[in-house]
This record gives structure tokens, C-alpha cells and sequence, in this order.
């Protein structure tokens, strides 16, 4: 591979960078801190390989935790230390890859679950854990990866280390603004994205259909089969897939829609009880946070399941989601799949707010395309669709929705 090649693009801090620039400014580290809390991803990206190289543990940390956040999460000083370390001069990605296989064997990498609905866990993986599903062949080496995460966040992670470990270009799309997003995969010749459900719903229509993308994969959220068809126009020569993962777990599930049928050797890590889904200790990270019943780690999804045999289920919510509205439980998802299949209706975000009378009423946040829709035309299709419990009290038309760090629909008010 040819080091001049393009490491790493991004139009918000107006950075292209190469592989020989990347190499040359990893030796420039002489230090690590334990605590990794940068101001820009291609820093983030820089001191991952650094503490890969030299073995040092790592904590990432989001840009913007205050520190008494920090110190909340981390609690001991002992992950203020910083440790001294030798990079050495990089002159090939062969050699590059080599100096990380080394290093790998006493590496960890500590991340936090995003707290959507609770205090974040601290969930510590290695590399081989990270890049499970990693696929590393000469017939990727022309990827050109999206990067739609937080680099602080699992699935982050897992873009970075399969763009990586084949030498592809990274082109930044998070935190773009919407209208710049078609026109940089457009200009960029991206062939790959990975994002959650909601990234993707907030995705301008194109003008036409973009051929260069070959592969989506959505996780993170539940995927509905409206955001499946609107992605199957924008970009018909792309695989969909969806995708299960979690901080704790790492990626488990993968499916064409939202019907998952696991095969026999992943089939054997995972139960469903009382319609949640239980995953064997083997595929999780290691936590003081994670509590097992046994040798099984209830992940508090809730699936149906669809067939006994061959066993496939869907998911629906998570279970710490459920709105009780006056001794009656309402799934958010339910209510934004059917926000959805409004025309006009490109975003929906639902939450609960509390009630002194019903504990708590349900709330809708939507992005409008069009200037018809008002609250009456929008209550009068989910009289047709929900029962009436299950309709917002209040909606409201919003530009943008509230997200998590991890590019999730917040719940929170």
C-alpha cells in the first residue's frame, strides 16, 4: 500500500491527512494518558493506534464531560496517571500492522454505555473483542468508510479498526450538517456507511440515486422497514444489513430487515425469556457493572418471536423504554414507526414527560417536510393507528431531534 494514500477526511476541521502523516504523527507521542479525552477524532484515532502499539490501556472519554463527570464515572486518580511510551518510526502499513499485533496481546480498551435511559456502565474490551466482525481481505482495500459515530463509542470503534486494517480512507459525516451529508458521499465516493436508524431517517433524499455506496449497515436502534426502502432508493447498489450490538457485547446479530435467525453456533449464546433476550458471558466485555444470572447477561431487550424453528424473533423496545401511562404501558418505537408512516413526517423522537394524575403523558417531537401537516392532520392518522392511550398529548415541530453522544434517539425530555 502506497502511504501517500488518504487516511483520513474531514470538511468540519478542514483536515486531509495521509497515511505517511499519520504514521509520522503517531511518533510524535512520547506520552499516553489513560484517560483519552480529545478535542478532534483524528486525535482520538491518533492515540488509540499509540496505545495499541505500546500495549497501554485505554479510557475514552466523550469531548464533552465536565470534570466532575469524569470523575464520576472514573472515580480513582489512578487513571489520571500517563504513561511514557516509544513509538517507533512507521515506514509501511505492513509494519504498522505488525507493531500492533504486538501490542495487542496486553491492550484494553474502556468504554462507557451511552446512559439513555440510566447511569452509563464502564464495559472493558480487547482488540479481539472490538474487531470480532471485522473482515480484513485485498478485495476491501478500495473501501472508502463513512465515519457517522462518536469515536468513543463501540460501534465507532468498529468503522475505525475495519476501515483501518485495510487501509482505507475515513470521511467524516459526523456531526455534518444534514444538507452537507449526500453532497460529501457524493464528492467523497463513499462505498461504505455505518449509522444508527436515526442518522439515516434525517438523511436528505438525493437529488438521484447514489451508485458508489455498496454496503449500509444500521444498528444501535430499531430499523423500521420505511427508513429499509428509503436507503434501498437513495443507494440501490448497497447491501442493508442490520445490525445487533451492544457496548456490553460487542456485535452479536446481523439480518437483512428486522427479522433476526441467528445460526446454530450463535443460537447457543442466546436465550429468550419472558420475551427478553438473555446472551452468554462469553461475547461480553468485562465489567464490576454487568451483573449474570449465572453464565447469562439479560441484555433488557424485548423481542417477539416469529418462529420456534428455525428461531428468529424480532426486536421491539427496551424494556427500561416502556412508558406507563395510567397503569398502561406505551412503546416509544411503536408510536415513532407510526409518526412515520405519515407522509411528510422525515423524523420522529417520543418520550415521556411526568403527570401528577397519569404518572407520565407521552410527548412527540417531529421534522416536517411539509407545510400541510399540522397537529390536528397528524393526531387524526394515529386515531387510526394507536390505541388512544398511546397518542401524544403534546407534539411539537423541531428542526433537529435530541440525540445521545452514540447517535440515538434521547429519551429524555
Amino acid at each position: 500500500m502506497n502511504i501517500e494514500k488518504l487516511f483520513y477526511i474531514d470538511d468540519l476541521d478542514n483536515k486531509k491527512i495521509s497515511y505517511k502523516r499519520f504514521f509520522s504523527d503517531l511518533l510524535g507521542i512520547s506520552e499516553i494518558s489513560i484517560l483519552c479525552k480529545k478535542n478532534s477524532i483524528y486525535e482520538y484515532f491518533l492515540y488509540i493506534s499509540a496505545s495499541l502499539i505500546s500495549g497501554t490501556p485505554i479510557v475514552l472519554l466523550d469531548s464533552d464531560l465536565s470534570d466532575s463527570e469524569i470523575k464520576e464515572l472514573c472515580g480513582n486518580d489512578s487513571f489520571l496517571q500517563k504513561n511514557n511510551v516509544n513509538i517507533p518510526q512507521v515506514t509501511s502499513f505492513e509494519e504498522f500492522l505488525s507493531l500492533i499485533k504486538a501490542g495487542a496481546s496486553s491492550w484494553t480498551c474502556t468504554l462507557f454505555t451511552s446512559g439513555t435511559t440510566g447511569i452509563p456502565k464502564r464495559i472493558s474490551h480487547s482488540l479481539k473483542s472490538l474487531a470480532r466482525q471485522a473482515k480484513i481481505s485485498p478485495k476491501h482495500s478500495d473501501d472508502i468508510w463513512a465515519f457517522a459515530y462518536n469515536p468513543t463509542h463501540i460501534a465507532g470503534l468498529q468503522v475505525f479498526f475495519q476501515a483501518l486494517f485495510n487501509a482505507n480512507t475515513i470521511v467524516r459525516l459526523f456531526g455534518l450538517p444534514a444538507k452537507e451529508l449526500i453532497e460529501t458521499i457524493q464528492r467523497e465516493s463513499i462505498t461504505h456507511i455505518s449509522a444508527t436508524p436515526t442518522f439515516f431517517r434525517m438523511l436528505p433524499a438525493p437529488e438521484k440515486p447514489i451508485q458508489s455506496v455498496r454496503a449500509i449497515t444500521s444498528g444501535g436502534e430499531k430499523f423500521d422497514a420505511r427508513a429499509m426502502e428509503k436507503l434501498s432508493k437513495a443507494f440501490p447498489s448497497a447491501r442493508i444489513s442490520n445490525i445487533y450490538a451492544s457496548t456490553e457485547m460487542g456485535s452479536v446479530l446481523a439480518s437483512k430487515g428486522d427479522i433476526f435467525t441467528p445460526d446454530e453456533n450463535t443460537k447457543k449464546l442466546l436465550q429468550i425469556k419472558d420475551g427478553e433476550l438473555w446472551i452468554h458471558k462469553s461475547l461480553a466485555g468485562e465489567s464490576e457493572n454487568i451483573t449474570l444470572s449465572g453464565e447469562w447477561y439479560n441484555t433488557g431487550d424485548c423481542v417477539e418471536i416469529i418462529s420456534e424453528n428455525p428461531l428468529s424473533f424480532k426486536f421491539l423496545s427496551r424494556k427500561n423504554e416502556i412508558i406507563n401511562v395510567g397503569g398502561y404501558n406505551v412503546n416509544p418505537n411503536e408510536v415513532e414507526q407510526a409518526l412515520m408512516e405519515i407522509d411528510g413526517i422525515r423524523g420522529a423522537r417520543v418520550f415521556a414527560k411526568k403527570n401528577s394524575i397519569l404518572g407520565n403523558i407521552i410527548c412527540a417531537e417531529v421534522v416536517s417536510e411539509s407545510e400541510k401537516l399540522d397537529e390536528s392532520s397528524i393526531r387524526k392518522h394515529l386515531s387510526n393507528r394507536l390505541q388512544a392511550f398511546k397518542i401524544p398529548r403534546i407534539i411539537k415541530f423541531v428542526e433537529t431531534l435530541k440525540s445521545t453522544n452514540t447517535g440515538k434517539l434521547s429519551r429524555k425530555p
